[in-house]
């Protein structure tokens, strides 16, 4: 299966090359699918997804467990803690997207999609057949309240792509277009992929303030049936859901119940797992899954060890460093604290050196920055910012290598040179500015992040040798998620995943503008209006050359922003999970992303 999936990326790539280098114009056309560069890869007449099996029986449940508690059931706004999944098992879109391909969309709610030929505007004709779970039909005016909705008093990923939106029309009984106000071939496939809700259930109520009071009425195939706040949720197949019968998703939601229990921490859960409570766990560490999953159900074969690859980019997990604080603006502190990370004796700690680093944002791919200095188009690019850019962006650089002893002397040392570079000396073994005021942050984290909070305290111990003694605070989900739409924190722990076709959601990752904005997914509050430009260049390219470029010379910004600690990568996912639960052989692109497990996962009795 590893030389297939492997065999099968590198023809996807020259396939994605040859695509991009001719420019990818659209026609305006109403069409089955869409994608970023190019045609998709599925032809109109396509019987199911590569990675869904169409004889796959239906039946079955998927019970997994998550760390941490929720107060709300409404993952489109900002306010309170939702189970993440819920965001992509309970809602559906005008388009589906295809894991098997860099950026492809295929017809769900619609039936089909059109676009000017420079990507102007986008029209969608809704299906006849889309019903809600209550059997209503799903019409053009739940589509236009579900985005203005969304777009106004919605959690701010959706606001960034209304706000280019012209306007927003009816042109047909089933048919809605929308004109865009800026240039960007991407908004086309993002308004495409926004959730729609039913407008009835929300009259008279007040969107962004709903927490569990309202169960949602949508049209995908899981509902939810049954929950307890802080506890479980439980969501089950609709046996009358519209859409079984479509193409794109035969071989999908096959399982009946999809349940996830909750609890206080990592050890909580897993104890549940190996005890039967739980039949599925994603394993993070590689030294746990190579010592601990030796438990009776797993020798006598009921439970089973996958090992998943995927070919996206390894993103950035990390502890982020928050530079709206003082403590962290100066690039020189930021780098002291990378320096100050005993990465090589932690990841032996940890995963006994199993798992390699995350190198950059991008690594793990052909978007990621090449060794050296800056070459060709991505220098071009970056030059006109030379001034803003950090050492490292144009010269080349490379996170610092210790030498796997507890002490990291020579790290330290050079930790120590920076912060006296940046006006921080150690004065009576304690880290002092001129004024005397010591250097002090806080690191938040949530609970139940045991792994992390292990991590920490390694560091917390060589920080401690250079006169710095953070404060370490562990609060519940809900307190978690509201300093962190708040900024409220020093450093705190990061996770942001990449595809492999970077867009629109890289503004709200780093973008300048949502820096400022509350409940942004730019933590660290950078502005550089490098990066915004390279973000800019992704949105526009045209040919394969720019697009690479413009990734590759992003990744140097960021990397070289020095705004996170990078950890270690999970370049394969292992999921140790029920003999029964099963999938496809043929593994998508994006391995066992968001929405491929367990869409595509099926129950087969043994």
């Amino acid at each position: 299966m590893m030389a297939d999936y492997f065999a099968r990326r590198t023809v996807g790539a020259l396939a994605l090359g040859a695509i991009l280098a001719c420019g990818g114009i659209a026609s305006a056309e109403p069409a089955h699918g869409i994608a970023m560069y190019g045609a998709p890869a599925l032809p109109p007449d396509f019987d199911h997804l590569p990675y869904a099996n169409p004889d796959a029986p239906k039946g079955g449940r998927l019970v997994t467990g998550e760390t941490g508690s929720f107060d709300s059931l409404n993952p489109h706004i900002l306010k309170g803690s939702v189970p993440w999944q819920l965001r992509f098992l309970a809602y559906e879109s005008l388009m589906g997207r295809s894991w098997d391909e860099p950026f492809s969309l295929y017809g769900l709610l619609a039936e089909t999609i059109e676009t000017g030929p420079n990507r102007d505007w986008v029209e969608f004709t809704l299906r006849d057949e889309a019903r809600f779970s209550d059997g209503s039909p799903v019409t053009v005016e739940d589509v236009m309240w579900s985005y203005e909705t969304l777009g106004t008093e919605g959690h701010p990923r959706y606001r960034g792509a209304w706000s280019q939106v012209e306007s927003m029309e009816q042109t047909g009984p089933n048919k809605i277009r929308f004109t865009f106000a800026t240039d960007d071939r991407e908004l086309a496939l993002i308004i495409g992929m926004r959730p729609i809700l039913k407008k009835a259930q929300w009259e008279g109520r007040d969107f962004a303030s709903s927490g569990l009071d309202v169960v949602p009425i949508t049209s995908a195939p899981y509902v939810i049936e049954d929950f307890e706040a802080g506890r479980f949720v439980s969501l089950k197949r609709n046996p009358d859901y519209w859409g079984k019968d479509l193409p794109f998703m035969t071989g999908q939601a096959n399982l009946d119940e999809i349940r996830m229990e909750f609890f206080g921490d990592g050890t909580v859960q897993f104890e549940a797992f190996k005890a039967g409570a739980l039949n599925a766990l994603r394993e993070n560490n590689a030294e746990k899954w190579e010592t601990q999953y030796d438990f009776p159900a797993v020798q006598r074969g009921d439970v089973v060890k996958s090992e998943i690859p995927h070919g996206r980019p390894t993103g950035m997990t990390g502890f982020v460093m928050n530079t709206r604080h003082g403590v962290f603006a100066d690039w020189r502190v930021r780098a002291a604290m990378i320096h100050a990370f005993n990465f090589e004796y932690i990841n032996e700690t940890m995963t006994g050196s199993r798992q390699p680093r995350i190198t950059s944002y991008f690594s793990n791919s052909d978007l990621a920055m090449s060794a050296g200095p800056a070459e060709g188009r991505v220098r071009e690019l970056l030059e006109p910012f030379a001034d803003t850019l950090l050492p490292g962006a144009l010269e080349g650089y490379a996170l610092p290598e210790g030498d796997g002893s507890a002490r990291n002397r020579r790290n330290i040392r050079k930790a120590m040179g920076l912060m006296e570079e940046a006006g921080w000396t150690v004065q009576d073994g304690v880290m002092k500015n001129a004024d005397g005021q010591p250097f002090s942050f806080e690191v938040v984290l949530n609970q139940g992040a045991g792994e992390e909070q292990s991590i920490i305290d390694i560091y917390v111990q060589a920080l401690q040798r250079m006169g710095i003694a953070p404060r370490v605070t562990v609060i519940d989900s809900a307190q978690y998620n509201e300093r962190l739409n708040r900024f409220d924190f020093d450093m705190t722990f990061f996770r942001r995943g990449i595809s492999l076709s970077p867009g629109n959601e890289q503004r709200l990752y780093w973008g300048s503008d949502a820096a400022t904005q509350e409940g942004s997914r730019n933590l660290m509050g950078m502005q550089s209006p490098a990066a915004d430009a390279m973000i800019d260049t992704l949105l526009n390219a045209t040919s394969r050359e720019d697009f690479v470029a413009a990734s590759r010379a992003l990744d140097r910004i960021l990397t070289t922003g020095r705004y996170v600690i990078p950890i270690y990568q999970w370049n394969i996912s292992r999921i140790a999970h029920a003999k029964e639960l099963t999938f496809s052989e043929t593994t998508p692109v994006y391995g066992d992303w968001i929405d491929w497990m367990p869409n595509a996962w099926w129950w087969q009795d043994q």
